[in-house]
């Protein structure tokens, strides 16, 4: 084994060494430690180390930081290995014996391990007679601290005894023995001085001793509490013994009757009975007063109120179905269809273990409504839940009881209110659901819940038992599809829900809406009389949205004006007809995109698709002189900006075929902003509007205005499909535009759309983006003989010359 003596000169310590930086473990010179090792530079010096070889162990000087470099103790040990062993998951577990200090100075090399530069450590002896009177000293604090703790033995008091002749090792031996920080280990390392030294590890020992005597009493009145309580316990027996014989009872007896009896009321049998009993025995050991009882007590309650067996006779008729959704929604015939489909398979397999219904659709289009239709058609309670904006696992799940004010979670609470374990259960805003927690993984809880393979056996955390939610229709609803968390989307079957035409908003104003205001306002069945070119003026210039939430407010707004006129005795009209709206709801809000703006230079109009539903967008480009530079705002994606540059692209490469001079890309910047810049946009679905106004900018021709688009664009020009294509016609069509070009490849999304929109509004279809340029720009027809290969030898031509 080396010694300390073979590094003590210059000449025979080596100007670098294979360095080991340790986290939290600290190795004393001639003292052994066992380290396991995970840092991959550490295990590659472990792999690389010939036998007997020594080792630099180096030390974090800053505990909060990551180790590197500047973040080294300035003091190491050198030390040699003693022994290696490979534990799992890539851990080696290595014995380290110390050999001496040395000063550190800098590393040299970092890969595959470190390797740094030494030189010696400089012990200051110090007085001799100082020196002796301190480990005196030190001897005499060892030995009050063996009496106050019995984990220090006579074996380590006689071990520091035979050394007192070295007053280095003897101090190092002394911290070594003590329970030591990480910080307070480095301190004694660092310290060169060798009085300092031994008083340090003289105050860290009387530091010992005062835990010592703190934990001791602690212990001692711990024992003592203890018996008291024992005591306590006893004489309350006795009293309880002598009420008894007294023939009187108290109010704990009474509760404890009470929950028996609960038990007996709700059949309450298995594992959940075995619960509540253990329970109610240990609150025959408790005062009322205490904590733990009220504790106990709310935990029985809750596990009381779960409805374990409590059922809704319910019977699924189709017929009933097919009329309460009939009866309670006008259009969305595919819903309705999907939703037959499922409670027809639902009789026939008496299980509801199948598909999660989820519907999806921007607000205002029924989603939730639909769900009270279901539950009112085969006879169950319904209950919702919305999980917008939940981001703590312990909201589904419940929390621990060790929690303060713990409850269960959201679908325990709500079984308990709906009162039967089969009730038809909509979870809301499933989409909103935070996707990034710190406080539980909220896609796998809420999995447990929907998921019919686990939800046999959903665990609580408050009430730590097993809850069959395998009755339970459950139905999601989100406002967007891709929001939803894949696990989830996964075992659901989506149902889109794009929102209604005006032809169906027009036919709900006078099934729905306007009896319902006339209910709620007190005028009577024909007090809100509109004619259907009011219904219409109102759906188009003050709602413009795929749902009926403004709409109805619209409603509920002329109706207000109706009975406020007829409190004070004024007259009101017969028939409400179009002129009349402005002075009910005042000026129109929205206009049509026809008549609000003309044909424009560098304008061009996409749609998409937001969780409000399909969404017209305009894109605006500017020609700024400059150096062929492109800026774009608007706050886009990633997919959003690529899009843009694989338009610009392809226009560069047509710019001969487009009549654009080459000029333009070499003294002009190109400014495309994307309007409503606070609202993020992303996704391809812009591309070959992005195309339109690029080629119109530079070619000077204006982009019709009659004309919406969507479609994702290649480098070559070709058209891809896109998603959502029913919202976006929808969209457009409320806008007023009369032309909507889509790519080729979603031909069969039109069958989608209902007639009166396929009657107003023209489709193009388009597989390259010449055609989607014929059509859209004034004035333009797009030659396809030329390729872009041809393209691009035209524009290195230009460049050559």
């Amino acid at each position: 084994m080396p010694s300390g003596d073979q590094f003590v000169n210059e000449s025979t310590l080596p100007e670098t060494m294979a360095a080991m930086p340790l986290i939290s473990a600290v190795v004393f010179p001639l003292g052994t430690t066992t380290v396991q090792i995970r840092l991959d530079k550490n295990l590659n010096l472990l792999q690389e180390i010939v036998a007997d070889e020594p080792i630099l162990v180096l030390f974090r000087n800053d505990v909060d930081e990551e180790i590197a470099p500047d973040n080294l103790l300035e003091t190491g040990v050198i030390a040699r290995l003693v022994s290696k062993l490979n534990l799992p998951n890539d851990v080696v577990q290595v014995v380290l014996q110390g050999i001496c200090r040395v000063r550190y100075e800098s590393i040299v090399q970092e890969e595959p391990y470190f390797r740094a530069r030494v030189s010696r450590a400089h012990e200051q002896p110090g007085n001799p007679s100082e020196t002796d009177q301190l480990i005196v000293k030190a001897l005499d604090t060892f030995s009050k601290l063996m009496n106050v703790n019995q984990y220090f033995q006579e074996e380590e008091m006689a071990i520091l005894s035979m050394n007192t002749q070295d007053p280095g090792f003897f101090a190092d031996l002394l911290c070594s023995y003590l329970n030591l920080s990480y910080d307070e280990r480095k301190q004694a390392i660092s310290t060169l001085d060798l009085v300092e030294r031994i008083e340090l590890g003289i105050r860290f020992t009387e530091d010992t001793i005062g835990r010592a005597v703190v934990s001791k009493e602690t212990a001692e009145q711990t024992q003592i509490d203890i018996d008291k309580g024992q005591r306590e316990f006893y004489l309350r027996q006795q009293m309880q013994t002598i009420r008894q014989m007294l023939g009187e009872d108290d109010g704990q007896e009474a509760e404890i009757k009470a929950f028996e009896q609960r038990m007996d009321e709700v059949a309450l049998e298995g594992e959940p009975r075995e619960a509540v009993e253990t329970q109610i025995n240990r609150l025959k050991l408790l005062t009322p007063n205490s904590q733990e009882y009220q504790v106990i007590r709310l935990h029985i309650d809750q596990i009381l109120e779960v409805p374990w067996k409590q059922e809704a006779r319910s019977h699924v008729d189709i017929r009933a179905v097919r009329q309460a959704l009939d009866k309670d929604h006008h259009g969305i015939e595919d819903v309705k269809e999907r939703i037959v489909e499922y409670m027809a398979v639902t009789e026939l397999t008496g299980s509801m273990a199948g598909p999660i219904l989820c519907f999806v659709g921007p607000p205002g289009t029924g989603k939730t409504s639909l769900g009270h239709s279901i539950a009112r058609s085969i006879g169950r309670p319904f209950i919702r839940v919305s999980v917008g904006g939940v981001r703590d696992e312990a909201e589904i799940r419940g929390h621990r009881r060790t929690y303060i004010g713990a409850m269960p979670g959201k679908i325990i609470q709500s079984l308990q209110r709906a009162g039967v374990h089969n009730p038809v259960f909509m979870i809301d805003e499933i989409d909103k659901m935070g996707a990034n927690s710190v406080t539980g993984d909220l896609a796998s809880a809420m999995l447990e819940v929907l998921d019919p393979e686990q939800n046999a056996a959903f665990m609580d955390h408050y009430l730590d038992l097993p809850i069959n939610l395998s009755n339970v229709l459950f139905i999601a609803t989100a406002n967007t599809l891709y929001d939803i968390p894949e696990p989830l989307r996964d075992r659901m079957e989506v149902i889109p829900i794009p929102g209604y035409t005006e032809e169906e908003k027009l036919e709900i104003a006078h099934r729905y809406l306007i009896p319902k205001q006339c209910r709620h306002h007190g005028l009577g069945r024909e007090g809100l009389a509109l004619t259907d070119e009011a219904i219409v003026r109102v759906i188009r210039e003050y709602t413009g949205e795929p749902g009926l939430r403004n709409f109805d407010r619209r409603m509920e707004r002329i109706a207000r004006k109706l009975a406020v006129a007829l409190s004070i005795g004024e007259s009101v009209p017969e028939h409400i007809e179009a002129d009349d709206i402005p002075r009910y709801l005042g000026p129109p809000a929205h206009a049509s995109m026809t008549e609000s703006r003309s044909a424009e230079v560098g304008v061009a109009t996409g749609l998409g698709v937001t969780s409000a539903g399909g969404q017209i967008m305009l894109i605006e480009a500017l020609r700024i002189p400059g150096t062929g530079q492109l800026i774009i705002t608007g706050q886009l994606g990633n997919v959003m900006q690529e899009s843009v540059l694989a338009a610009k692209s392809y226009i560069h490469t047509q710019a001969q075929q487009l009549d654009i001079s080459p000029d333009r890309f070499e003294k002009y910047d190109i400014h495309l902003h994307f309007p409503e810049g606070a609202v993020p946009k992303d996704g391809p679905s812009a591309g070959i509007a992005i195309a339109a106004a690029v080629a119109s900018l530079l070619s000077d021709r204006p982009v019709r205005s009659d004309v919406a688009m969507t479609g994702e664009i290649t480098l070559r020009g070709n058209v891809l499909a896109v998603g959502g294509i029913k919202d976006k016609v929808l969209a457009a069509s409320r806008a007023g535009l009369t032309c909507v070009i889509l790519p080729r490849q979603n031909e069969n999304d039109l069958d989608s759309i209902p007639d009166p929109i396929r009657n107003r509004v023209r489709f193009v279809l388009a597989d390259h983006i010449d055609e989607v340029l014929k059509e859209s720009l004034s004035e333009l027809v797009v030659p396809r003989e030329s390729t872009l290969e041809a393209a691009v030898e035209a524009i290195q031509d230009k460049n050559d010359r």
